[in-house]
C-alpha cells in the first residue's frame, strides 16, 4: 500500500514527526545500494523534467511550473520512499527507541 503521509504508516504509529522522520531516514540509509541508486535516479528524472518545463516557460507560466514542481516532487517521491523502506520500519523503530530508552535508564 502506498502512503502519502508518514502518520498513516502502521509501523510508525505513536511517534511524533521528528521521530518518524528519524526512522524513515535510518531505514532509507539501510536500503541496498542498487535500490538507493534507483530511487535517486527516479528523483533526478522527476526534477530534470520539471526544471526543463520551467526553463522553457515564459512569463507567469514559470510560476505555475515552479508550483507544480514544489507540489509534484514530494507527492511522487515520498510514497515511493515509504514503500521501499517499509520492511525496515519496525526493526529501525525498535533499534532506535529501545536504545534511547536504555540509555536514559543508565543515566
Amino acid at each position: 500500500m502506498l502512503y502519502f503521509n508518514s502518520q498513516k504508516i502502521p509501523e510508525l504509529q505513536g511517534l511524533n514527526f521528528s521521530q518518524r522522520m528519524q526512522v524513515v531516514r535510518t531505514a532509507a540509509d539501510k536500503l541496498p545500494t542498487p535500490t538507493k541508486v534507483g530511487l535517486n535516479t527516479l528523483k533526478l528524472i522527476i526534477l530534470f523534467g520539471l526544471f526543463i518545463l520551467v526553463a522553457r516557460a515564459d512569463g507567469w507560466a514559470i510560476a505555475g511550473y515552479v508550483l507544480l514542481l514544489v507540489m509534484a516532487y514530494p507527492l511522487v517521491t515520498r510514497p515511493i520512499t515509504y514503500a521501499l523502506c517499509q520492511s525496515e520500519f519496525a526493526a529501525v523503530r525498535r533499534q532506535l527507541f529501545t536504545q534511547k530508552s536504555s540509555d536514559q535508564a543508565n543515566d
